[in-house]
This record gives structure tokens, sequence and C-alpha cells, in this order.
């Protein structure tokens, strides 16, 4: 049912009412001297309402801390993470750096022990990492990752690329193990340069970090800094010396020179860092045949 036409017009007489005063108080609101009223009226009500926005404002406080906070939270949290990340990477890298810069350096030794020293013909080194130590008896033996596989034979020299490490004293197929110089059943030919005085490299007993050099001729005149080197001599009738000459094993140190005896003894450091090296080279095919030097049982 539709509306007559005096509803219709009743209501827009009311409209035009509501329009009518609404321009009135605008005109008013700009207008003096009612507008300043309407801005008292204004101003009293801001002040009514003051305590109430400013207790709404302190109630609600702890919640917007609390979403701020939880906001801020997960943001740390997530960088957190992102930098535990990085610096995770960044460790990598470096020990990966390193790891590479300390085995370059390594190997790089080999190439300048090979420039700075003439094997047998025939020789053929063969590089090979450690593959296990003992972190108690570290100067007795190591094992390697190559063997007889690899061409590896028992009694066949190890050097690094300072000097004199050892010999093979068994092998698998994919592994030796190697006695140490320092170990107390270990003994090599040597001489001191540039004199030549002939002498039996031994460990010092109960210090690994101090070789002997033994029946060293009382009238050799050796000086501390000398250059000690494998001989390449046999140590007696009818062995021969498995260590060709000329292997750098260590420098003097100190000399003992006792009254009593006709030989003097020396004390050498080797240069051989035995304890912290990662790769050996062993000279395979040195000596076809050879046998052990003189060794303690």
């Amino acid at each position: 049912m539709y509306p007559d036409r005096k509803t219709i017009r009743r209501r827009r007489a009311v409209l035009a009412a509501f329009v009518l005063a609404s321009v009135a108080l605008l005109t008013v609101w700009f207008g003096e001297p009612m507008g300043g009223v309407l801005h008292t009226i204004q101003r009293g009500a801001q002040e009514i309402l003051s305590p109430i926005q400013t207790g709404a404002s302190r109630a609600l406080k702890p919640v917007r801390d609390t979403v701020a906070w939880t906001g801020d939270t997960i943001r740390a949290k997530g960088e957190n993470k992102r930098l535990r990340d990085e610096v995770g990477h960044l460790r990598r890298d470096l020990a990966t750096a390193q790891t590479t810069g300390r085995d370059a350096e390594q190997l790089a030794g080999f190439a300048a022990i090979a420039r700075r020293e003439t094997f047998p013909s025939g020789t053929e080194p063969v590089t090979a990492r450690l593959i296990a130590r003992s972190p108690t008896v570290w100067w007795s033996s190591v094992q390697i990752n190559k063997g007889s596989g690899d061409g590896i034979r028992i009694d066949q020299p190890v050097i690094t690329g300072d000097g004199l490490a050892g010999k093979v004293t068994s092998t698998t197929p994919g592994t030796a193990t190697v006695r140490l110089i320092t170990d107390e059943r270990s003994s090599v030919s040597a001489q001191v340069m540039p004199e030549g005085a002939d002498g039996i490299v031994r460990p010092k007993v109960g210090n690994p970090n101090d070789l002997l050099l033994d029946y060293v001729e009382k009238g050799s005149k050796i000086k501390q800094g000398q250059t000690v080197v494998t001989s390449g001599f046999s140590a007696s009738r009818g062995l021969e010396s498995i260590f060709p000459r000329g292997i750098p094993v260590g420098r003097v140190k100190k000399v003992d020179r006792s009254e009593l005896d006709i030989y003097q003894t020396l004390h050498i450091q080797p240069f051989a860092e035995l304890k912290r090296m990662d790769f050996v080279q062993v000279l395979t095919a040195a000596r076809s045949g050879a046998r052990a030097e003189v060794t303690s049982p």
C-alpha cells in the first residue's frame, strides 16, 4: 500500500525543516556573537569528556603495550634467527677457508722439499692424509689413507713438507701405519752438515720433543743451528739404509760434550711438526728391496 499525498508532503516539509536548521546552525557557528557561545559549549563538553578519554586511554594502555611488545618480540625473534643463521654460515666459511689454507700450506711444502732435495731415481712420492693418531701417544705412530694398493710397502720412508717423519711399518690395501722418528723404537743414520759428522738419531727417552744424535766423534766441531740430514749409510754390514741421503731431519740446538767418552751427543729440534701434520708423502720405490735400519726390538 503506497502512502497518500498528505504523508508525502509532510515528509518533505520535515526534511526541508532539517536542512534549514542545519544551514542556520552553520551560519551561527561562523558568526558572532552566537559563534562564541557555541565554542564555549564545545570547550565545556571537551573538559567534561576529557577525564573519560584519559581514563579510557590509561585503561587501554596495557593492551596497546602488550600488542606492541608482541609485535616487537616476533620481529626480534625473526631477526635473531636470521643473524644466527648468518653467523653460522660465516663460521663455516671461516673454518673452510682456514682448513683449505692449512692444507695448501702443507701441500706446498712437498713441492718445496722436492726442489731442495734430490731423491734417488725411481722414487715416486705418494701423498696421503692422516686418518688416525693417538691423542696421548702422538709421537709413536699414525695411520694414513693410502696402502699397498697405492704402491706403499713396509720400510718405505715417510716425509712432510719440512723433513723426515718416519717409515711405514704395516700396510693394508687402503691404509698404512707409519712409525714416527720420535717413537722409542726408531733410529736413523744421519749427518751434520756441512762437516759431515755421522751419528744415529734416536728419540730421548721420556721426551719425544727432543731427538738425540748419538755416536758423533768428539773431534767434530759442531755448532748450534747446523742442519742434520739422513746420511743414506748402512747401519751395519748387510743392512742397507732405507732412508735416501739428504732428507732434512732437524737442527742442532745443543751439544753435550763429555770428557769421559770418545763421542758427543747432539740435541736436535726436528723440522717436521709431527704433532700438527695432516699430510705426509711416502717415498715409494725408494731403494727397492731395502730393509730396516737399526731398530730396537
